[in-house]
């Protein structure tokens, strides 16, 4: 056999090779063709539908992100208002403390003043009666010592209805 005889074809093995490849082409037309195209298809309405749900699910995020950036928003300003009332009702309390506790020194205070005030009345009044016990004690240890005498008692009578008349 000639080198040359492999390398060149024949007729009658190219016929039946385009004969066995119209009729594979046709089997395959048959029952191959369909299934492949409808799996092709399938397979790129599978990857369309894939591509709408990413887009879709971007566009949920994106509105999820604005919602929770105003809802985080709209967090930060009760918080802030929560703080600012919690800071007003403490200098309320406070200053309604501090009133509180003025009065109350005012009321301590002005007892403190009146109890002062009873006790030196009190003092003074003891005092008073005290000066007073003494000076009659006194008034009557001289008059005691005056009276004994006769003629000192007559001049005392008689000077004491002298400054009466």
């Amino acid at each position: 056999m000639d080198p040359m005889s492999l390398v060149t074809p024949a007729i009658g093995l190219m016929f039946w090779t385009c004969i066995i490849f119209i009729l594979l082409v046709l089997v395959l037309k048959k029952f191959a063709w369909k299934p492949i195209l409808s799996a092709v298809d399938q397979r790129n309405e599978s990857i369309s539908n894939s591509l709408l749900a990413a887009e879709k699910a971007r566009d949920e995020i994106a509105s999820l992100t604005a919602n929770n950036e105003q809802i985080i928003a709209q967090a930060k300003m009760d918080r802030d208002a929560l703080l600012k009332e919690a800071r007003d009702m403490k200098n309320e309390i406070i200053s309604h403390a501090k009133d509180t506790a003025s009065k109350e020194a005012d009321k301590i205070i002005t007892s403190a003043k009146e109890q002062i005030s009873n006790e030196k009345m009190k003092a003074l009044t003891e005092l008073k009666n005290q000066v007073a016990a003494i000076s009659i004690e006194m008034a009557e240890k001289v008059l005691g010592s005056e009276l004994s005498n006769v003629d000192a008692q007559k001049d005392l009578v008689s000077q004491a209805l002298k400054e009466k008349i």
